[in-house]
This record gives C-alpha cells, sequence and structure tokens, in this order.
C-alpha cells in the first residue's frame, strides 16, 4: 500500500552557517551571532532548491542567525517581497545560560561532568540558574526545549491545516521538533543530526495524535556534491548507508508484493544506477543485503563501482510476509479483507497478515539483522563504512528502532524506491546511533525537487 496522503506540509530549515559556529562557540540564545559570508550564501541556495513550492507561511526564530537566513530564503522565493517570514519565540534555541558565549573547548574543560551528561543523558542534564528574587532554580534545557517544540506544532497546525509552511530555526529546537512530531523521546536529543541549512520535510493529517509522516530529514544534497554531513568527531564505529530497493512493476501496478520474489523494472534499475553514481566516491569497505531480488539487484548496481566489496545477504532482510495478499491489488484485497485493510493504515501494529507476519515480527528480525551488521562490522581498528539494502517495511522497522520506537510508528518513517538514509555510531557499536539524514531522494529527481516521488506502491 502507499503511503497515506497527507494534509499539512511543514519543511523545517536550520539556519546557515554563523560566526559562533566558526568560532566553536556555544550559541543557544546569545543573539550576538550573525551569518557569515558562507552561511548567506547556502541561505541563497536553500531559496533556490525551495523555487517551485508554493508556501503560506514562513515563521523563524527571532534570533539574528535565523531570522537572516528566512529573510534570504524569502527575498529567493519572493523577489517582490509578497513573502516575508513572521518572527515566533516558539522558535528560540535551547537555552543554556551557563555555556553560552563560550568555546565549546572552554565548556568542556570547565564543566567536564556536565558536558559527559548533556552528552550521553541530555533529558537528565540540569543547570541550577538564578531567579529574580536572589535564589536558584533547576533548569532543564531539553526537558524544557521539548515542551516548547510541543506548543509550536499546536500552534503551526491548528493555523495552517491543509497548507504548507517554512519553519527557519536552529539546532536544538529543530532536534526537538522532529522529535516531537515522531514521538521521540528527549533521551535521543542527541541522536538526530541538523546541519546548517539542512531542510527537513515532514506531512501532517491533523495535530500530533493523529498521523504524521517524516518524508525526509536533514537534506543537505542542495548545498554541494557531498548529499551526506560528515560524521561528527571523534567518530569511532561504522557508518550505515540504509537503501530501499529501486522500483519494481508490482510497486507501480500498488500490487502487494511482499516475499515474492519480483525483481526490478527498468525505472527501477534506472534508479538503482542513480543511487550506484551517487555513492560512486563513497569508500565502501562491506555491504549487506536481503536476498530477495529487488534489493539483491540493486545492490549490485552500486557495487559495480566498489569491484573489491563482497556483498553478503541476510535472511533477517527479507520484506514482510503478506500472507494471502501477497500478488493483490488493493482494490482486491478490499473486497476481501476490508475492515483488516483498514486497520493496516490506521492502526498497522493490530494487523496479522493471513496466512502471512505482524509488524512485530518484522521489527525484530529487522532490529536482529541491524544489530549483527553493527557488530559484525563496528569492531574495526577505523570506523568502516557499508551499505545494507532493503525493504520499505525492514527500512522503516529499522529506523524506528533506532529511537526504540514500535510497529505502532511504522507509518512514521517514508522510504521512497532508491532512497538513502545514513545512521552513525559514533561512540562504537555499542553506543547510541545517530541519525545523519533519512530518505535522500534528491537524485533521483530531473528536477532537483526536494519531495520524494519515487514511492510508486504497494510494499
Amino acid at each position: 500500500m502507499e503511503d497515506r496522503p497527507l494534509a499539512t506540509t511543514v519543511i523545517l530549515i536550520r539556519h546557515g552557517q554563523s560566526t559562533y559556529n566558526l568560532e566553536g562557540r556555544i550559541q543557544g540564545r546569545c543573539d550576538k551571532s550573525v551569518l557569515t559570508e558562507l552561511g548567506r550564501e547556502t541561505a541563497r541556495q536553500t531559496g533556490r532548491a525551495l523555487a517551485g513550492i508554493s508556501f503560506d507561511a514562513v515563521y523563524c526564530s527571532p534570533l539574528q542567525r535565523a531570522s537572516q537566513t528566512a529573510e534570504i530564503i524569502c527575498q529567493t522565493l519572493s523577489e517582490d517581497g509578497s513573502l516575508t517570514p513572521t518572527v515566533s519565540d516558539l522558535l528560540r534555541e535551547v537555552d543554556l545560560p551557563l555555556w553560552e558565549d563560550r568555546r565549546r573547548d572552554e565548556v568542556m574543560e570547565t564543566f567536564p561532568d556536565d558536558y559527559r551528561l548533556w552528552k550521553a543523558r541530555p533529558h537528565e542534564f540540569k543547570m541550577v540558574v538564578p531567579t529574580e528574587d536572589g535564589g536558584t532554580r533547576d533548569h532543564f534545557p531539553i526537558l524544557s526545549l521539548h515542551e516548547q517544540a510541543k506548543q509550536f506544532w499546536e500552534f503551526v497546525l491548528s493555523k495552517h491545516a491543509g497548507q504548507t509552511v517554512a519553519v527557519v530555526a536552529h539546532n536544538g529546537i529543530n532536534r526537538c521538533s522532529i522529535s516531537t512530531a515522531l514521538g521521540v523521546g528527549p533521551q535521543d536529543y542527541q541522536g538526530i543530526q541538523q546541519s546548517n541549512c539542512g531542510i527537513s520535510i515532514f506531512r501532517f493529517s491533523g495535530g500530533l495524535s493523529d498521523t504524521v509522516q517524516m518524508e525526509s530529514m536533514n537534506q543537505i544534497g542542495h548545498l554541494s556534491e557531498d548529499p551526506f554531513p560528515s560524521p561528527r568527531k571523534p567518530h569511532r564505529g561504522p557508518r550505515l548507508l540504509l537503501v530501499r530497493h529501486g522500483e519494481t512493476q508490482w510497486n507501480r501496478e500498488s500490487r502487494f508484493q511482499g516475499q515474492i520474489d519480483v525483481p526490478l523494472n527498468e525505472n527501477g534499475r534506472a534508479q538503482g544506477r542513480r543511487v550506484a553514481q551517487l555513492l560512486k566516491s563513497v569508500k565502501l569497505d562491506f555491504a549487506v543485503t536481503s536476498p530477495m531480488l529487488r534489493p539483491k539487484e540493486t545492490a549490485e548496481l552500486i557495487l559495480e563501482h566498489h569491484p573489491g566489496v563482497a556483498l553478503t545477504t541476510n535472511e533477517n532482510l527479507r520484506e514482510i510476509g503478506h500472507g494471502l495478499w501477497e500478488g493483490k491489488l488493493e482494490s482486491e484485497i478490499r473486497g476481501e479483507y476490508g475492515e483488516l485493510l483498514e486497520r493496516w493504515k490506521t492502526q498497522p501494529e493490530t494487523v496479522q497478515m493471513p496466512e502471512g507476519e505482524n509488524l512485530q515480527q518484522v521489527w525484530d528480525r529487522a532490529k536482529l539483522a541491524w544489530d549483527e551488521i553493527v557488530k559484525a562490522y563496528g569492531e574495526s581498528d577505523r570506523p568502516l563504512t557499508g551499505i545494507v539494502v532493503a525493504h520499505d517495511a525492514i527500512n522503516k522497522a529499522i529506523l524506528a528502532s533506532l529511537f526504540d520506537l514500535g510497529p505502532d510508528h511504522f507509518w512514521n518513517f517514508k522510504q521512497g524506491n532508491g532512497a538513502v538514509s545514513v545512521i552513525d555510531y559514533p561512540h562504537g557499536p555499542d553506543g547510541k546511533p545517530v541519525l545523519q539524514t533519512s530518505n535522500v531522494t534528491l537524485h533521483l529527481n530531473e528536477n532537483g525537487e526536494l519531495f520524494d516521488r519515487t514511492a510508486a506502491g504497494a510494499l
């Protein structure tokens, strides 16, 4: 089944490079930092990448680095000045009053225990700050920012239902906006990357309690030839490029394929070649695929540019078993399994496929496969990079499991045919993962469009 059409589109953007970014200073709510010339240029590039999208509103943080980025984007989109950003205090950056305006290395040296806690358990990190009456209070920056992000979503989704909105803000508040949209907890704050002028796209069917889909996250291909953010430093563990297979004829027909071994169609092979071109300059150390034809063909196309890399298979990466639904069109399934099909669209975690699998089974084996791969390639004396090529349901399960999200979050993560997502393990295979970017499809669009137009149909 196709990912469900959703009503409200929100495009989330981080500000361009700032003077404090360049100096390695912690910014927080300090407003001394402004855009560098590079920051201004990437803001212009971002505006050009968004051209052709009709925005109903643009919101930005009041802090200079974000408001300047928003103004440049609006000027690029509408030379007549018809599009102007609206400032919202709910988009202010994380409040770090004891650290802001200081160099990061100074903070690490002055507050070593607090800084380690900030990195490892950000939801527990607190600052003791003075109050107006001369006392002190405990301030939990990330917990507070999560609540702020929820308030912004409630405001913008109630005001702009069915519309398209751009939001220009900061690293921290964007991470919390992404987390609260997906149901990710504050403990995973450090597991989401936001690059300067990175673009994330969300689709909402209603409010935060309704279906929310992250179409893509932290796209930066519009800024340079390198579509992926650099690993955080120090970086000790593996980098995994998670790829969904190219299109099949059954995808095009919206026919449920599941574990029937359907090969790529000509468009799917073309998509595979485009992924291969995208990854041509990436040094690959390993490659793992589902044993099924469509991901295996996609992986083989990628490896034509990496002749020294062996391709291994993992049985647990097979697509979900749809049982008696396999080989049938949605219209045929509706006639026989109407109530079950509707639940698949709205409560997929409750569905047991007739003579097939349920999503918990898919989650369990996808996580098992992923953990095996991370462990197998994470014990090297240097960080390794490899591809994992699989399927829509499997990839969704892997992405959700990075944040300990269960099958009820199945529709949160879009995976287009030929899309690439990047997951790093900066602290080694036993450390927490970082989702660097998700569902990159820019390489598949002739016109450089940011939206994913590739997902052609059923799983």
